[in-house]
């Protein structure tokens, strides 16, 4: 068994380098009729592009997609910078009419967004013309390396229970080399997919056919990204139901969030946009969805008719209602640990990172000040971005809504919940994004701490004091502190995800859903790191 986890290792390190490896191939370069049906296609109406444009990949050879994107971006930069001239030109000799009419010709939008749109159409080789041969050389080989990796541990593993020995002397678990590679790797993965798309165009020629299968367009980074992200949460969850295969909880738990992650996450949204219908996650709700009150979606769903209204009206009554109901009944964990994208991601791959999460009370404030500063952040933007659409103004109180909303997209919608929320998880732990920064899980949490049935009971009398509890609680709290008193845990930071009581040896923790009355039950028990003892001996 040993030598199968070994060669799936092997295997799977193979497909990763030819995963990495396949940016660098194929060329990229356009024909005279290709570029002119993508500018017809695209209705740009500056001759200054296309005559950068075939100045710059016309009819060359040789240009890799570094190449090919830098040449692209200086040739969109020349034809913007040319009507920004004639715009400052007119603008001084108060020419408004002539003015006006330079700004058809601007193209916006990000330059490696542009420059990724035209690589899909320039892209020559391996990645673009052999795109089974190199998927399963990429995607085949890591899938299969993984599975041959893990699934081995059936036996290996022993009796069913969780084995976590040796986990802190792991370089890949406590924060070794391997751990840093795996965290320079998933943020450099981050930072190409949110700002330079094009460099990984290869990557997205890997999963066209799958796209074209499903909503009948071809991929984009973003297709790319969620086919990935089902397909590592698939890989990790057999390691799940490995692992935790004695625990009934964690099965169904892992089942769910895959359920919704591949169902409606990534399929669903996928078949709307066959079917010509706004593409809409049914599980995404605000304000985790932060953009879903901005005027462009706004609009594009009063436009799609019926379906759209009633994709308007169900975000709004999920938020609202059915939210606050369902953490009423069953605590947060409904949606953080059996639902949510973000979650699944955290539960599955970035199980073997849970112990890594800081339990200092210095981690516990900021995780307070940053959430709920988040919270407040996205509230005061959605507050202007309907203020702005129903009033059709274009800022409050002189501040521009679109500025806003472009930095909470920058900050926290990529920066925060790509770059380090997953990108960090072999440093920080697995929940970074949904205890520091998710929006969503703070507005859960208020719930769930003031009015909710959920808490986890514990019993006193049979603790330890092992610790496993705390450690491996991957939002940090100190369960144990709760348990030694027989004390209810209501946290707003919970997510139910049941590994505290998974791993206590003796059943001292129990998660439950019961009567409000008796929830939060601080018992007369004190321990000596609760209060100065003698300090409380004089006063009396």
């Amino acid at each position: 068994m040993k030598v199968i986890k070994q060669s799936g290792l092997i295997i799977f390190l193979i497909g990763l380098g030819f995963f990495v490896g396949t940016i660098f191939l194929g060329s990229f370069s356009l024909k005279q009729n290709e570029l002119d049906a993508f500018l017809q296609e695209k209705q740009y109406k500056s001759t200054v592009l296309k005559g950068a444009l075939e100045k710059a990949v016309v009819n060359v050879e040789d240009l890799n997609i570094f190449e090919f994107s830098s040449r692209v971006r200086k040739a969109y930069a020349t034809s913007n910078q040319y009507y920004d001239v004639r715009i400052a030109k007119y603008n001084k000799e108060k020419n408004w009419k002539e003015k006006g009419k330079q700004y058809q010709y601007k193209i916006s939008g990000k330059p490696h967004s542009l420059s990724f749109t035209l690589a899909k159409k320039a892209g020559k080789g391996l990645a673009a013309d052999n795109t089974a041969l190199m998927w399963f050389l990429t995607f085949g080989l890591g899938i299969l390396g993984a599975l041959l990796f893990i699934i081995p541990d059936v036996i290996l593993l022993g009796k069913p229970g969780i084995k976590n020995d040796g986990i802190f002397l792991n370089a890949a678990t406590n924060r070794g080399w391997i751990g840093w590679f795996a965290f320079v790797f998933l943020v450099s993965f981050y930072i190409l997919l949110y700002f330079y798309p094009d460099f990984i165009v290869n990557w997205v020629f890997l999963v066209d056919p799958i796209s074209l299968s499903i909503s009948g367009n071809p991929g984009s980074q973003w297709f790319l990204y969620g086919f990935l992200y089902c397909t590592v949460m698939t890989v990790m969850a057999v390691r799940m139901y490995i692992k935790y295969r004695h625990n009934k909880y964690q099965i169904l738990r892992t089942t769910s969030v895959l359920f919704f992650q591949i169902v409606f996450a990534f399929l669903i949204p996928e078949i709307l946009v066959r079917f010509e219908k706004p593409w809409y996650d049914f599980k995404n709700a605000f304000p985790l969805d932060y953009d879903f009150f901005f005027r462009w979606n706004l609009e594009e769903l009063l436009s799609s008719g019926g379906f759209g209204l009633f994709i308007l009206v169900w975000g709004t009554v999920l938020t609202v209602i059915i939210v606050p109901v369902m953490v009423y009944f069953f605590g947060k964990r409904w949606y953080c640990s059996w639902v949510c994208g973000c979650g699944g991601l955290a539960e599955t791959l970035g199980d073997p990172y849970r112990q890594l999460s800081s339990k200092t009370l210095l981690s516990w404030k900021f995780e307070r000040i940053i959430i709920h500063a988040v919270l407040v952040f996205v509230l005061v933007m959605t507050s202007f971005a309907l203020y702005t659409f129903f009033s059709g103004a274009n800022n409050v109180l002189g501040i521009k809504t679109q500025t806003i909303q472009d930095v909470y997209g920058f900050l926290i919608g990529s920066i925060f919940a790509g770059v380090i929320g997953t990108g960090f998880y072999p440093i920080f732990g697995n929940r970074v994004w949904c205890r520091f920064g998710c929006p969503l899980a703070a507005y859960l949490g208020f719930i769930q701490r003031f009015k909710s049935r959920f808490r986890i009971t514990t019993n006193g009398g049979q603790c330890i004091s092992c610790g496993n509890c705390s450690t491996y609680c991957e939002q940090g709290i100190d369960v144990r502190a709760y348990a030694q008193k027989g004390e209810n845990i209501v946290r707003s930071s919970c997510v139910g995800c049941g590994v505290c009581s998974a791993v206590c040896p003796r059943g001292v923790l129990k998660l439950e859903n019961g009567p409000e009355t008796g929830r939060i039950n601080p018992t007369e028990i004190l321990l000596g790191n609760d209060v100065n003892l003698m300090e409380l001996v004089n006063n009396k």
